[in-house]
């Protein structure tokens, strides 16, 4: 079998490089990190001609090989490194029709390491509307290499770059601009000094910090310390290095590119003028915050409903089919009960994923990026800060991993360590089932509450997160200067293929992610719930038939037999025939008889099975801590879920349907046993308005999130501030939820 070839994506962001990905390699694709480090690592295969397979790695987008951050460190370690096992065999930059001149910047460095080099210029679809027109085999022949003019929209020219890829032997590797002439005494020296090396490859090795990664140097060793030029001098030289390409990239697209200045540009700007005006701008970015929300939960009804009624029911499956012992009580009480806490989720998180990528294919993500640049100045921060903080929607991890993109450290600090504080999709199942279970389902002005308190919670979290920056900007005495450069990407239609591979990526990432945690959590309560060493637990059946003697069924209880009495007498027909009427009645009376013995029974056995939960490991647990959490409104089993939860804040709705599920009746959802549990002091609803409330706002500001905190350490290199983030925002959250619930019971 043939070696597969290595190949390098690389290019500008937002050329389309993700849609080229995609189309090369489908879903033959997998995301990890970079060994080591955590830059995000996209990798997949792809099927040439004549049976020949490609590795297609995707590169963190970057403008230039001059680099300025850890992600454009990852491209250009890779480049330079042969003894890599990713050094590639060919490198494809993509470029968009329309900033060519940019893109090749990027090309012509690569093409000077002497990779083989193919050009791919994305988005040709867009040529005739822009009154674009390029000479290819001109083009081709003054930048030395082959060019695939393709458009992912469209999906033409993917099958000549697959044809390109798989001849790549056939490219000429030889570079296109001297790079002696900016200096041609010190280049002359270099070389003398290190003869065998190649001198555009030293001169990026002394003027790039490029150690990020374990990379072979030794015959390099001393090129770093080559002591002829200052660091001043050097960026001299950089300049002197960058004039010169442009002059080289001019002149070839004098000749190759014209572009028809009647074409009409005009839909653009006056779009963007909407879009970014300081009052409007606001007004309709938070207006499609507002439709998303609303549709959120519009959308996802149906199908959270039929997934929880699903788990239900392969949770009473189990129980009747397979035969009774412990094994069978792990499967339907702890395993199904946990996953399905999560995976009633699916639908939502899905929906919020979908409009994000749909934001961002759009070209509208980065118009918000320069709109809330604004907003985040004179809180300390620039517009740069604000790509983490939206990214932080989806997930607080790769939300920290950005912040890389930030030059200075005290602003990359700050964004750090108030990126948390950004409502993440781990906080929306919580939010999710406490707002259904306290926020009633009526509309203002065609707007649900539900969804209204939603994105308040987005809100209440994203201004935690600026004044939390204003107050860190003024603590930590830092100096510090920067400026905020934003690509803005043309206006297009989001490709479905590409928001198909989002949605499915992020989301499968999301449940697989938690799934782990929770399946092993959802096990550990299970058996914490279903064991205990106390007489009270030992005893549970006779000790609770007792006090059933003496005080009769709980509040519970009753209410559970009246809901299935009432579902059987709506569900049962009456004959309207008056000489059958009377039989009819009877065999109702004795079915009914006969029913509520049956619901009494299981309503005893339920209440031993509570009895058991209360008195068993869990039980014991939750009681030490419940003095702690009962001024928040919450009793010994939220104390439990919010303990637990620690390790991932999503967990917290697995936690709770693993202990509800422990014993209890199989038809119930997760939903109506929280609905339906008392407070046994107040004798009232345990999710009432004001615990509700209070809980939402302790998940809104408290830091629970181990995986976050161990990103934190990792990107700050010191365990100082993840222990300040634990710290400060868990006490801030319990400070919260106290005086919300103190005030609003």
């Amino acid at each position: 079998m043939s070696k597969q070839i290595k190949v390098a994506l690389i290019g500008n962001p937002n050329t389309g490089k993700t849609s080229v990905f995609n189309q090369l390699t489908g879903l033959n694709q997998k995301v990890g990190n970079y060994p080591g480090i955590t830059v995000e690592k996209k990798e997949g295969v792809c099927k040439l001609p004549r049976g020949v397979k490609a590795h297609i790695l995707d590169l963190p987008g970057t403008y230039s090989l001059n680099t300025t951050s850890l992600d454009e460190s990852v491209a250009v370690e890779l480049l330079l490194n042969k003894n890599d096992k990713d050094h590639p065999d060919v490198a494809i930059v993509i470029s968009d029709v329309e900033n060519l001149k940019r893109n090749l910047f990027l090309f012509t460095q690569i093409k000077d390491l002497k990779i083989p080099t193919i050009l791919v210029i994305n988005m040709s679809d867009r040529m005739s509307r822009k009154g674009i027109s390029i000479d290819i085999p001109v083009l081709e022949e003054k930048l030395q290499t082959k060019i695939a003019l393709i458009s992912t929209r469209k999906g033409t020219g993917i099958d000549r770059l697959k044809e390109l890829i798989a001849d790549f032997r056939s490219l000429p590797s030889s570079p296109n601009v001297d790079i002696t002439t900016i200096s041609k005494d010190y280049f002359e020296r270099l070389k003398n000094a290190f003869p065998k090396e190649d001198l555009y490859k030293l001169w990026l090795v002394i003027t790039q910090d490029v150690n990020f990664m374990p990379i072979e140097k030794q015959s390099l060793k001393n090129a770093a310390t080559f002591a002829v030029k200052s660091k001043s001098e050097l960026k001299r030289l950089q300049q002197k290095e960058t004039i010169l390409r442009y002059q080289f990239i001019n002149g070839i697209l004098k000749e190759t590119y014209k572009v028809d200045s009647n074409a009409a540009k005009g839909f653009r700007a006056t779009l963007d003028r909407i879009l970014t005006h300081k009052v409007f701008g606001y007004l309709i970015f938070f207006a499609i915050l507002l439709t998303i929300f609303q549709a959120i939960f519009d959308w996802s009804t149906y199908p959270q409903d039929l997934i929880d009624e699903l788990f239900a029911s392969a949770s009473e499956w189990v129980k009747s089919t397979l035969p009774e012992g412990a094994f069978t009580n792990l499967i339907a009480e702890g395993i199904l009960a946990g996953i399905g806490g999560i995976v009633i989720f699916i639908p939502q998180i899905a929906f919020l994923f979908l409009f994000i990528s749909l934001l961002e294919e759009s070209g509208y993500m980065s118009r918000v990026v320069f709109l809330m640049d604004r907003l985040m100045r004179p809180f300390g921060l620039s517009g740069k800060s604000v790509v983490p903080l939206i990214s932080g929607t989806a997930c607080a991890i790769p939300a920290v991993m950005a912040t890389r993109t930030i030059e200075n450290w005290k602003e990359r600090l700050i964004t750090i360590l108030v990126v948390p504080f950004t409502t993440c999709s781990a906080r929306l199942p919580i939010y999710l089932i406490i707002i259904a279970l306290v926020i009633p389902e009526g509309r203002f002005l065609g707007l649900g509450y539900q969804p209204l308190t939603l994105m308040l919670l987005y809100l209440i979290g994203f201004g935690a997160a600026v004044l939390s920056a204003m107050l860190l900007n003024k603590i930590l005495k830092i100096k510090s200067r920067t400026f905020f450069v934003v690509e803005m990407p043309s206006y297009k239609m989001p490709l479905f293929k590409n928001v198909v591979y989002t949605v499915w990526e992020k989301t499968k990432s999301f449940v697989f992610g938690a799934g782990k945690i929770i399946l092993a959590i959802s096990i550990v309560l299970w058996f914490l719930g279903s064991n205990g060493y106390s007489e009270d637990f030992k005893n549970a059946e006779s000790i609770v038939k007792q006090r059933i003697e003496k005080e009769g069924l709980s509040q519970y209880s009753l209410g559970y037999m009246e809901r299935k009495l009432n579902e059987y007498k709506n569900s049962t027909p009456v004959s309207v025939i008056d000489t059958e009427r009377a039989i009819s009645l009877k065999a109702m009376q004795d079915s009914l008889a006969i029913i509520t013995l049956d619901l009494e029974q299981r309503a005893i056995e339920q209440e031993i099975a509570s009895h058991k939960l209360e008195h068993s490991y869990i039980g014991q647990m939750g009681k030490a801590i419940e003095p702690v959490v009962r001024p928040l409104g919450y009793d010994w089993k939220i104390g439990i879920a919010l303990l637990t939860s620690f390790a991932a804040r999503e967990v917290f709705v697995g936690t709770l349907a693993t202990i509800y599920s422990v014993g209890s009746d199989e038809e119930e959802t997760i939903k109506t046993r929280m609905a339906a549990e008392v407070n046994p002091r107040t004798k009232k609803p345990l999710f009432n308005l004001a615990s509700g409330i209070s809980l939402l706002l302790f998940y809104a500001f408290a830091m629970q999130c181990m995986s976050t905190l161990a990103i934190v350490k990792r990107e700050t290199n010191s365990w100082k501030w993840p222990m300040v983030q634990l710290l400060f925002m868990s006490v801030f959250a319990y400070i919260v939820a106290l005086i919300a619930y103190q005030f609003i019971k």
